[in-house]
């Protein structure tokens, strides 16, 4: 059979590939928001100090815990439905810190329901910015 006939399956990407590429792209975001490395480590999950400038001095090298990686997808995530939703990257980024008045948030920021420690925490501001792209709260 033809190599154009038989498509190859793409090559898996490892845990650590994944890790590798979301500390990068973390550390972009942390820049954009203006994160404090106390707000970083808490969006993490609050892994030590010490590990944490490993993971970011050497990204391709860190073994992250699932938990970790989970809330780097929503965190990405997040930054990808604001720059959808806010083209305006300024405007975009400064979302997360403006107070807002929308039912999962009461009167506080994105990043404040965020920074409350729980992986879930993350996920709910993911659902809500993916409900408001689709056109309602989900």
């Amino acid at each position: 059979m033809s190599a154009l006939l038989s498509p190859q399956a793409p090559a898996a990407v490892s845990p650590q590939q994944m890790a590798a590429a979301g500390l990068r792209a973390f550390a972009g975001i942390a820049s954009a928001w203006s994160l404090s490395v106390d707000e970083q480590l808490a969006l993490l999950g609050q892994p030590p100090r010490s590990t944490y400038f490993t993971w970011r001095k050497h990204p391709d090298r860190a073994v992250l815990p699932r938990d970790t990686l989970e809330r780097l997808s929503n965190i990405l995530g997040i930054y990808k439905s604001l720059q959808i939703l806010l083209p305006d990257a300024a405007a975009a980024d400064d979302w997360v810190r403006r107070p807002n008045q929308a039912p999962p948030f009461g009167g506080r920021s994105a990043l404040q329901r965020m920074l409350a420690g729980n992986v879930s925490d993350l996920n709910l501001v993911r659902r809500y910015l993916d409900g408001v792209r689709g056109g309602g709260w989900s």
